[in-house]
């Protein structure tokens, strides 16, 4: 029978290279937690001074730091939903694609031009929406609204530049679909192989094994990349400002030349010329963008812990 000591003594001594690794991770851990922290603190204690601003202090009709702010927050939340409508479907075919049904040679190639594409720079993006998108797709939407003007996210009068909402959308759709279709691609070609025979053997077709298999394997990693699309989206700076002729108010329609701004693209193109309570007060609407975003990501883990995905394992 092992006694205490024997079990002490052939435990496994712990390696100098093993309590480096443990301790550089815990470190790194810690260091973005307090970076977090203390980002956090720093926008509620410059935050504070906005919301004691009096109205004369904000630009615009606004009476109030919620008030200034509300527009922007719509306008943020409004385009990055509406990039993810387009996003995440065409993201989730060509992931399909690539892992499923595209010969190896040609899925490689698109591989690769998927994640180049990530890394273009967001002010390409806005040269591109400004000086080939915009003009480009105007006839379309003065037709979208001569057919659907009854609607109201089509009501018209619509834009003479095409530098809408929409067209705003549609870019950050682009930036963001290569993020969301790198991860897709890599969670479904991680579906465990036995689970994708058992479904052709049981005689399901290929797109019933991927109904059946793939996608409710990659459900969590299919959430997770829309949440680090979206966040990416509502974060976006340059190829809004560059895009949008900014309006401080809610506007619901997708096709007019006054739309709302988002926060990023509102901070950006005032800074430059903000001083006293209008630093305090850009940097309050700073605070609700990162709370917004915080939301997000917790929300995201949420729905993954709530509907996690079988393995190869269980």
């Amino acid at each position: 029978m092992t006694t205490t000591v024997a079990r002490s003594a052939i435990r496994a001594k712990q390696r100098p290279g093993d309590r480096i690794f443990t301790t550089a991770t815990v470190v790194a851990g810690s260091l973005i937690l307090a970076v977090l922290a203390a980002v956090a603190l720093f926008l509620v204690a410059q935050s504070i001074p906005a919301f004691l601003a009096q109205p004369d202090d904000f630009k615009g009709e606004a009476t109030n730091f919620w008030s200034y702010v509300w527009p922007f927050a719509f306008g943020t939340l409004w385009s990055a939903f509406l990039a993810l409508i387009m996003a995440v479907p065409l993201a989730i075919g060509i992931a399909l694609f690539i892992s499923h049904y595209a010969p190896r040679k040609l899925a490689q190639g698109l591989g690769y031009v998927i994640d180049l594409l990530a890394a273009v720079p967001s002010v390409v993006f806005g040269l591109w929406g400004i000086g080939v998108l915009a003009p480009l797709i105007q006839p379309f939407y003065t037709t979208l609204v001569e057919w659907f003007g009854w609607f109201p996210l089509f009501a018209g009068p619509v834009s003479g530049t095409g530098r809408t909402i929409l067209t705003v959308s549609v870019v950050l759709a682009v930036m963001v679909l290569p993020i969301i279709t790198a991860i897709c691609r890599e969670v479904f070609l991680q579906t465990p192989v036995l689970h994708e025979e058992a479904a052709l053997a049981l005689g399901a077709t290929r797109w019933e094994m991927i109904t059946m298999a793939v996608l409710p394997f990659g459900r969590p990693g299919i959430i997770s990349a829309s949440m680090l699309g979206l966040g990416r989206a509502l974060g976006e700076t340059m190829a809004v400002a560059m895009i949008l002729s900014p309006s401080p108010q809610v506007v619901f329609q997708l096709l007019t030349s006054q739309n709302s701004s988002t926060i990023a693209a509102n901070i950006a193109l005032n800074f430059p010329e903000a001083h006293g309570v209008g630093i305090n007060i850009l940097l309050g609407t700073g605070l609700v963008l990162f709370i917004i975003t915080l939301a997000v990501n917790m929300l995201a883990r949420f729905i993954i812990n709530r509907r996690k995905a079988f393995s190869g394992a269980n």
